[in-house]
């Protein structure tokens, strides 16, 4: 039987006077690759806030590995990647082991020391971006293709079972594009739940096996890439608002 990872019920949301999302439905399980698609300001990263308990919905359910969101507290199982490549502080005196072993806190306690195991946990953490042997170096030298890798191994270093990415790759360079998004498909190939949602369509819809596509509405259709339809494909790849309702 699969495991049940993440499932969202009638779930809606709405800022002061502005509905956002509406009745969205899905369910996802180990091993799956959600890309959500829809145009700026559809409700993509307000999905990922609410998935994150940063903002708190009004209506619908959600449950994380079979456990009410309201009272899942194992938040290690959970990573997260938001767009800092593109407004990250270079000043920032702080090393990659820094930056990467921080994530460590949450379960250690801040004032706990870091083990032999912790840092091979950081090490392995950063061979997976392609990162090895920058242990030292400062954050701010990095390159914003680099520093966005790093932060992908911050959210690596705690072995998160489902990893949430709010446009991993706005602000970096095509290169840096491309081995991000080859890092990100050979997490899931060995078996990490992935949520992604992307600036660049095209490449999302090849990656992700399942699809959440927004209308103007807050609807999310829910698909999986092998159901799409010719007239949902010219849509997406055409860049045009989505009319389908779920």
């Amino acid at each position: 039987m699969e495991q049940e990872i993440l499932k969202v019920e009638n779930l809606s949301f709405e800022y002061p006077d502005t509905p956002v999302l509406r009745d969205v439905n899905f369910t996802l399980y180990k091993g799956d690759f959600l890309g959500i698609i829809g145009e700026n300001g559809a409700g993509k990263s307000t999905l990922i806030k609410i998935i994150l308990k940063l903002l708190p919905f009004s209506k619908g359910r959600i449950t994380l590995f079979g456990e009410d969101l309201a009272k899942f507290r194992d938040n290690y199982r959970i990573g997260y990647v938001s767009q800092k490549a593109n407004s990250f502080n270079s000043r920032f005196p702080a090393t990659v082991k820094e930056v990467v072993m921080a994530n460590l806190y949450g379960r250690k306690g801040f004032l706990s020391r870091f083990t032999r195991a912790d840092e091979d946990k950081m090490r392995a953490a950063l061979a997976k971006v392609g990162m090895e042997g920058y242990e030292n170096k400062l954050i701010g030298s990095l390159s914003g293709g680099q520093q966005q890798r790093i932060f992908i191994a911050r959210a690596l270093i705690s072995e998160p079972e489902l990893l949430l990415m709010d446009e991993p790759t706005v602000g970096v360079d095509a290169r840096s594009v491309e081995l991000i998004t080859d890092i990100i498909s050979k997490l899931n190939e060995r078996g990490m739940t992935i949520i992604m949602t992307n600036h660049d369509t095209p490449s999302l819809v090849r990656a992700a096996d399942k699809l959440l596509i927004f209308c103007e509405h807050g609807n999310g259709e829910f698909v999986r890439r092998r159901d799409l339809t010719m007239e949902q494909i010219n849509d997406i790849f055409a860049g045009k608002r989505v009319h389908h309702h779920a």
